[in-house]
């Protein structure tokens, strides 16, 4: 017989919500976001924190969220992409994306939502080399668009 693990407490702030739980010392963060929190929007990946498809923003900046447990964010600021939808940055994203074909199998768009609208607040896109852009979208991984139309509507939002 399997002993049950220990619970710990944890209180954070989702998508503008206050969310209190008990969680195991293991929890990773994705796996609170999706199975506790039914918020399914942040993918489960590589599982090891290169392809970006579990991006969220904690405190405003970027990180993979199966790379961190869950206690982790115990008292801190959590967005998923979910969260994004009333922010004007993600909207316009959102909406690029559609128009330049920044996506194909829609697998990583999540994560490349919550990078590009992270870089859209914080950079001027549109004086960025498309290197830099690329240097900036790197923890996002995407097998399908060749990132040609990520980076186009990246640049398009931004206009």
């Amino acid at each position: 017989m399997q002993t049950p693990q220990r619970q710990y407490p944890l209180s954070l702030v989702v998508n503008g919500e206050p969310v209190t739980a008990e969680v195991p010392a293991t929890r990773r963060l994705v796996d609170f976001v999706r199975e506790d929190l039914g918020l399914t929007g942040t993918k489960v990946g590589c599982e090891v924190g290169f392809c970006g498809v579990c991006s969220v923003l904690l405190d405003g900046e970027p990180v993979a969220a199966c790379h961190m447990l869950a206690l982790q964010v115990d008292g801190r600021q959590l967005t998923t992409v979910e969260g994004l939808s009333a922010r004007p940055a993600c909207t316009r994203l959102q909406e690029a994306f559609i128009s330049e074909g920044g996506f194909q199998c829609g697998f990583c768009t999540s994560g490349q939502l919550v990078m590009g609208t992270s870089l859209l607040e914080k950079h001027d896109v549109c004086g960025m080399e498309p290197g830099d852009i690329a240097l900036e979208m790197a923890g996002t991984a995407c097998r399908c668009t060749g990132y040609y139309g990520i980076h186009r509507a990246l640049r398009k939002a931004a206009q």
